[in-house]
């Protein structure tokens, strides 16, 4: 999987189509991916000593990796990544649009 958590991406098909956040969380064995502010779900919390009234909470659901793109925010456009070696002889994602490093992602 080419998204890693930190990535700034836009979500390409679906109901938050144009919808533009960070990525939370990754899971490559489903292919999906958590983006900050998309696909939010309710969800109903029992009571317990933490929250002792329960209640409804909204957080977000995952979404297909598939249905994102990387963007880049000084060039305003999404693209695919790529791979690139360095001066150093590193291996560095590249957005292929802009043929910037991609930023994010952990280290």
């Amino acid at each position: 999987m080419k998204i890693k958590t930190g990535d700034k991406v836009i979500v390409i098909s679906g109901r938050y189509k144009g919808s533009i956040g960070e990525v939370k969380a990754v899971s490559p064995r489903t292919n999906r991916v958590i983006v900050e502010g998309v696909n939010l779900a309710k969800k109903t919390l029992k009571p317990s000593q933490e929250n002792p009234d329960g209640g409804i909470i909204e957080r977000e659901a995952p979404i297909n990796a598939s249905n994102v793109m990387v963007y880049d925010d000084k060039a305003k456009k999404a693209g695919r990544v790529g791979y690139k070696t360095d001066a150093k002889g590193n291996k560095v994602r590249i957005n292929k649009a802009t043929g910037k490093e991609v930023g994010g992602g952990k280290k």
